[in-house]
């Protein structure tokens, strides 16, 4: 068991040794202070933990026996681990001075709080908001996501609009900072999705049950992005749209569940022709692949369901959730700021 005091910064890593060559020493630079720094090793064929033993001996090496995956991986390394707060952070990290300082000094000061994120910038492109978490993230009404800074594709240059302190329903995985107690109590990231919306599913269940997620733009990162999967390989595509009908089937209130999802499967049949008439074969398969490992997992998560909404407050209704649709709102209201969207 690795105990600490500090902030545990666990970086999940899978065959990312040039990856960690380049971005560790950033966190291992700025969070001694405040973290200490993990590399939990996801099976890894290349040569990743004998670079960190040579290269980086003041990280902390966790080797698992397999590659789990996203979710797994994680949830697997953090039993290992005794910390106050858990920082899952990517390989393609690169975080600034005293980031840690700002997520502590809010965690500890607002126990009403299960998690938090930095404000995320593009490592590519340092003046501009990173598509996976921007400043923080929300859902509309048919499960599509969205952030401050981030709506669909468009990326909002940072000009400091978004440097306040806001409530959220998601934080992002790529820097999503937990604490222990809360990540106990709900079970850790759900395995069974691998990789993609696990953050946001775990969001969405802490919130339901009442508990605060926030973003803390007075801690920045840099993020690159698309290291594991880049958009539009049919797997991301594939995993992107099974996961979101799952999480959406789980946490979704129960007055709104047949509606929600009788629209999703609609839409997901117009994304899948689109991609057909794009002549991308790929996805379009990815896209019905998707929906109909759905229907067949469906079944195995209706526990889960059924604990969600005991567990829930308010009839699992939560603010941050919109209730207006983003399609809508971006392509035919040309609304591509989150700024420019309604407050519901």
């Amino acid at each position: 068991m690795i105990k600490t005091d500090k902030i545990a910064v666990v970086i999940l890593n899978w065959n990312g040794c040039e990856m960690m060559r380049r971005f560790l020493p950033s966190v291992v630079r700025h969070s001694a202070a405040r973290g200490l720094v993990v590399v939990a090793d996801n099976g890894s064929t290349d040569n990743s933990l004998a670079m960190l033993e040579a290269e980086f001996p003041e990280v902390v090496r966790l080797p698992l026996p397999k590659n789990y995956g996203f979710a797994a991986g994680y949830n697997e390394a953090l039993r290992q681990i005794d910390a106050p707060y858990y920082l899952l952070l990517n390989s393609d990290v690169e975080v600034t001075e005293g980031w840690l300082e700002p997520l502590w000094d809010y965690m500890e000061s607002h126990p009403e709080a299960a998690a938090c994120q930095p404000k995320l910038l593009w490592q590519r492109q340092k003046d501009t908001f990173e598509y996976a978490g921007g400043a923080g993230g929300y859902l509309d009404r048919l499960g599509y996501p969205f952030c401050r800074g981030r709506v669909f594709a468009t990326l909002e240059k940072d000009r400091g609009q978004y440097d306040t302190v806001a409530p959220l329903l998601w934080a992002t995985g790529a820097a999503l900072l937990v604490r222990r107690t809360d990540w106990e109590a709900s079970g850790g990231l759900d395995a069974r999705f691998f990789a993609h919306m696990e953050e946001i599913d775990l969001c969405w269940r802490l919130r339901a049950r009442g508990r605060q997620i926030v973003c803390i733009p007075q801690s920045v990162a840099y993020h690159v992005g698309g290291a594991t999967l880049e958009a539009g390989n049919p797997r991301k595509t594939f995993l992107n749209f099974r996961n979101n009908l799952l999480m959406l089937y789980k946490n979704l209130p129960e007055q709104e569940l047949r509606s929600v999802m009788r629209l999703r499967g609609l839409l997901d049949w117009v994304a899948a022709l689109q991609f057909l008439l794009k002549g991308d074969v790929p996805n379009f398969k990815a896209v019905l692949r998707a929906r109909s490992e759905y229907h067949r997992l469906r079944p195995d998560f209706e526990a889960s369901r059924r604990e969600n909404m005991a567990k829930a407050v308010a009839g699992g209704e939560v603010e941050e959730r919109r209730r207006f649709c983003l399609l809508v709102q971006y392509y035919l209201k040309q609304r591509k700021h989150f700024s420019a969207l309604p407050e519901q």
